[in-house]
């Protein structure tokens, strides 16, 4: 199972959407807050549709809380366009951490500081971003890919 991290995330039909991908791909969502929305959120539920009362979720109320249970450093890969490595050239394993930031201004360099692995998607210098919820199913997809490979 792969492990999606959410760190604050502002957009509640984009963490539906996410959360609709952890259930079609088994894995686990978590969420840290302070989110820009209620979890409540209409739109949320919306775009999540009716598979959220099947998703594996948990919620933290900081990074420190998150990041504290974290066993193997080594296996959490944070996603950022400032990276150097795409995450093509990554090899992904069942149960990796797969850490996204927030919409607005992706990850802090304070979080971006706390693990070693930063991977980047691919893209044309005429976009400056993908939707959060496009750039999971990117890397959840490639990462299930070659998982399924190895077994």
């Amino acid at each position: 199972m792969l492990n999606i991290v959410l760190v604050e995330p502002e957009i509640p039909n984009n963490t539906g959407n996410i959360g609709r991908l952890c259930v079609g791909t088994e894995s686990r969502l978590h969420l840290i807050h302070p989110f820009g929305f209620q979890i409540t959120d209409k739109n949320l539920k919306r775009s999540g549709l009716d598979y959220w009362v099947h998703l594996d979720w948990k919620e933290y109320q900081n990074f420190e809380e998150w990041a504290s249970q974290i066993a193997d450093p080594s296996r959490v890969f944070l996603m950022s366009s400032h990276a150097s490595k795409s995450y093509l050239e990554n090899e992904f394993r069942d149960g990796d951490w797969l850490v996204f930031g927030k919409e607005s201004v992706g990850l802090s360099a304070e979080v971006l500081a706390r693990f070693e692995n930063h991977l980047k998607i691919p893209i044309s210098p005429l976009v400056r971003s993908y939707n959060l919820a496009n750039a999971c199913a990117f890397i959840i997809g490639e990462a299930k890919r070659q998982i399924s490979k190895s077994r």
